[in-house]
């Protein structure tokens, strides 16, 4: 049975970090095996992993993240996790990123630009089905999806968060802060601001904590923002390299 993943990878607008004329399918390499049984991820960050249940992100059961303008101040929190898994030497997928990645700031923190897999849906229902997809895929290990601002049935939501316990493929769904008064199923759900300020609204396991403020140390305030353009520039100033800035 073909990798459902395989579609996706070989769509024209899908984004392969790799050289042209490397094998599509040569990055079938099985999760680090001492991941094997384990069923959460250190973020990174001691100050978060301290308040969430599990002590680090949920591998099985989803992470679920609210926030304003696509949640874009949200993804330097996980550059450690996207660091530590890109020993895996699978897909790191991002499905319907609002902008491209910078890849030098990704390769300044240790994070394999050549494992970025980008993918844009053509609408609500392809975005759910890649998502689903990616999941199901042993070739990713972890699964960025912004979700945006369209409202999403409970059903649906629960297709992928059942999705993501069948392996140890990391999921992280971006949503609007309007999804605050709807049920999620994942096991996780959390707010960021500007990724020094996490509240955790609900976990599975644990109480709800507020207020989490990353110690200075371990905090990456003064990161730039892991984005450099907009996802269509990119695409039309594609050069054979996944992630290259435009001048």
């Amino acid at each position: 049975m073909s990798d459902p993943l395989e579609h996706i990878i070989s769509r024209s607008d899908t984004w392969r970090g790799m050289s042209t004329g490397e094998n599509v399918f040569a990055m079938r390499t099985s999760a680090n095996s001492d991941l094997h049984g384990v069923d959460a991820l250190p973020t990174g960050f001691t100050a978060l992993d301290d308040q969430i249940a599990m002590a680090g992100w949920p591998l099985r059961g989803g992470v679920e993240v609210l926030g304003k303008d696509n949640s874009t101040d949200s993804m330097g929190l996980f550059l450690p996790t996207m660091a530590a898994l890109s020993e895996q030497r699978r897909w790191q997928a991002f499905i319907a990123p609002p902008h491209a990645p910078y890849a030098p700031l990704l390769a300044a923190r240790g994070i394999a630009t050549e494992q970025i897999l980008m993918v844009h849906p053509k609408d609500r229902e392809e975005l759910l089905w890649a998502t689903e997809q990616a999941i199901r895929s042993t070739t990713c290990s972890i699964v960025f999806s912004w979700l945006g601002a369209s409202d999403y049935r409970y059903a649906e939501l629960r297709k992928l968060q059942l999705a993501a316990t069948e392996n140890d493929t990391l999921v992280v769904l971006f949503r609007a802060n309007q999804a605050i008064e709807q049920h999620t199923p994942f096991s996780l759900r959390l707010t960021v601001d500007r990724y020094h300020t996490v509240d955790i609204l609900k976990q599975r396991g644990g109480r709800p904590t507020g207020n989490i403020r990353l110690p200075d140390e371990e905090d990456i305030i003064n990161t730039p923002q892991p984005w450099e353009i907009s996802a269509g520039k990119m695409r039309r100033t594609h050069t054979g390299q996944i992630l290259t800035p435009v001048a």
